[in-house]
């Protein structure tokens, strides 16, 4: 009786030995940090510095992979899917909660689930902003309101991909101001930030340390920032609150997720590794350098961030309906 005690408790308890063994081990080879858009975008942004900062932090490489497409459903979905084990983490947008609500909405099955994922930390949260050519005819919002207004559906801008972030946030100002524009949707804000400035699109929202540089080269011109208030790096722009847009409020955050179901130690491990990232000075400094200063929650936090925001933003895609 005592030799079957002693072997069912052991048996019991070989799945919390053999846990904690590996997480003592972990990590032993390459972590890969999935972006779900293209380079050049917001998560891009983010990802570079902390992926660094984190190398430094656990002793291995962490390895940036862009696997854009559907607005970064494509990327957020192989993460989801990913084996908990501390090894693939992901770096999204707030566009998260937002892609399986706007599949539900074509009576598509979402292609992930956001408790398919985890929480590990914050590291960005920046008003979004309405930037168009420097040659582009409108000075200020109402005059791109007016014109949108006298020619319907004929204004292009472009996008991270529909219902993605900067979808999103177009049509939620196109909404309030009851005008319809052209939407052309790219693989990711870099693509889309290309077109802008090539001339195939007129228009398009982004994060301010994605725009800063092409503003300071005087190649786009911002007029209205989605945030409650004005931003230190672009101060004389006015909020749509301001201009007389109360709803129309959007931020793109940037946050690190591992898939559901990674033992709790070697969660712990990347809370702080994320943690030590979000305060290196080399991290702080590429984040103000971009004008994207860091924006650091930790787990629990950032938890609570995400369902106050994704709740605003799924009520948001329902006012807004189907949009192609």
């Amino acid at each position: 009786m005592i030799r079957r005690r002693a072997a069912l408790a052991l048996t019991l308890g070989l799945p919390a030995i053999l846990g904690r063994a590996r997480a003592q081990a972990w990590p032993d080879r390459p972590i890969t940090m999935i972006v779900p858009f293209p380079p050049g975008g917001q998560a891009d942004l983010a990802a570079r510095p902390i992926a660094a900062a984190m190398e430094r932090t656990l002793g291995r490489p962490v390895v940036v992979t862009n696997r854009g497409g559907a607005g970064g459903a494509v990327g957020n979905r192989a993460a989801a899917q990913s084996a908990p084990d501390g090894y693939t983490l992901l770096m999204t947008l707030s566009s998260l909660a937002v892609l399986p609500e706007a599949d539900r909405l074509f009576d598509r099955t979402p292609a992930y689930e956001v408790s398919q994922l985890a929480p590990i930390g914050r590291v960005l949260a920046d008003p979004t902003l309405l930037a168009v050519r420097a040659e582009a005819p409108w000075r200020t919002l109402d005059a791109l309101i007016a014109d949108a207004r006298a020619r319907p559906g004929t204004i292009p801008y472009g996008s991270s991909g529909t219902y993605g972030t900067l979808h999103v946030a177009m049509e939620m100002f196109a909404h309030s101001a009851g005008i319809r524009l052209l939407h052309v949707p790219f693989q990711g804000a870099g693509p889309a930030v290309s077109a802008i400035l090539a001339g195939t699109v007129q228009a398009l929202a982004s994060a301010p340390g994605v725009l800063l540089p092409h503003v300071r080269e005087g190649k786009l011109r911002v007029l209205a920032n989605w945030g409650a208030e004005r931003i230190a790096s672009f101060p004389e722009t006015p909020t749509f609150r301001e201009l007389g847009h109360p709803s129309v409020e959007f931020y793109i955050w940037a946050g690190l997720f591992a898939p559901a179901g990674v033992p709790a130690p070697i969660m712990a491990r990347l809370r702080e590794a994320l943690r030590a990232a979000c305060a290196d000075p080399a991290v702080v400094r590429a984040f103000e350098t971009a004008g994207s200063p860091v924006a650091y929650l930790d787990a629990p936090e950032f938890a609570e961030f995400v369902a106050r925001d994704s709740a605003r933003l799924i009520a948001a895609v329902r006012a807004i309906g189907k949009v192609e």
